[in-house]
């Protein structure tokens, strides 16, 4: 054996990985009760508005700051990891005596050519961390990207992976999505366009469609849906066959679909009880 590796070279040596290992469980038990402060208050705060009944946007930005919060967490103890992981190990080898200069320069001889080859990869990396930080979207959420529309199934740091209408599964690389429009971010809007015939009493049509409006908005399957009571618009569109007549609602996100269907369903039954005349044959106004 020999004799001067011991016992000093063993002793420092182990120091290092005690002190990594130590190093490493304190930053990430830091992270892990900054973020789980951050969480509780939110949660805290959204269960308050929930006991009082209150369905706000408030309450809605107080989930998503939660669920981005755990995101960001869990990033940041992964990428600790990782940097105290690669100093160690460098500070080890330097007592090992390997010469770190020619090895650093043939790894960023070796990182520049791989950074050529994997520049795609790379911007992908670069981009789903600034998307996870800047919370651009997250799962349940629904976004169209411009090439297709869906709904996020899983975000990951290289591809988010989306699910259409239709049922077909997308996998978006998070370096090619140049632009992203989220539907359902906060709130979402339910619009329900009703059509009557043109010479109906606009009116008179209204009047009952508030009334649907209101009873939607007292009904118990809804309570947790609805964060505003829904809104007759008006009249929205006017041609030979039908006169539309717009209702809105703001919901819970990604919601609003059930909401659409209940107030058409609800104006279609009490517009016939009123009396009120559908649209005419032929071209109808506009859909949601």
């Amino acid at each position: 054996m020999n004799t001067a590796w011991w016992p000093d070279k063993v002793l420092l040596l182990a120091a290092i990985v005690v002190i990594a290992i130590v190093g490493r469980w304190l930053a990430v038990r830091g992270i892990k009760a900054a973020t789980n402060r951050a969480v509780k208050r939110a949660h805290k705060r959204r269960e308050e508005l929930m006991s009082r009944g209150e369905h706000s946007y408030e309450q809605v930005a107080q989930q998503r700051y939660e669920q981005r919060t755990a995101t960001v967490g869990s990033l940041l103890r992964s990428l600790t990891t990782f940097t105290i992981a690669a100093v160690a190990i460098l500070t080890i080898l330097a007592q090992l005596g390997v010469p770190l200069a020619p090895l650093l320069a043939s790894a960023g001889v070796g990182g520049i050519a791989l950074g050529f080859g994997a520049q795609s990869l790379v911007k992908d990396f670069l981009s789903g961390i600034a998307m996870m930080i800047e919370d651009q979207y997250g799962v349940g959420d629904l976004i169209d990207t411009g090439t297709v529309k869906g709904t996020v199934e899983d975000v990951g740091l290289r591809v988010t992976r989306l699910r259409a209408a239709s049922g077909e599964v997308w996998y978006v690389r998070n370096g090619e999505l140049l632009r992203v429009g989220n539907l359902t971010q906060g709130w979402s809007t339910a619009m329900a366009y009703v059509p009557v015939a043109p010479d109906e009493d606009a009116a008179r049509a209204i009047t009952v469609l508030e009334e649907v409006a209101a009873e939607l908005d007292k009904a118990p399957e809804f309570s947790d849906v609805l964060l505003d009571a829904p809104v007759v618009q008006g009249v929205n569109d006017v041609n030979p066959n039908a006169m539309t007549i717009l209702i809105t609602a703001k919901t819970m996100p990604n919601k609003h679909f059930g909401v659409q269907r209940a107030l058409l369903e609800r104006s279609q039954t009490a517009l016939t009880q009123a009396g009120i005349r559908g649209p005419l044959p032929g071209v109808v106004g506009p859909t949601a």
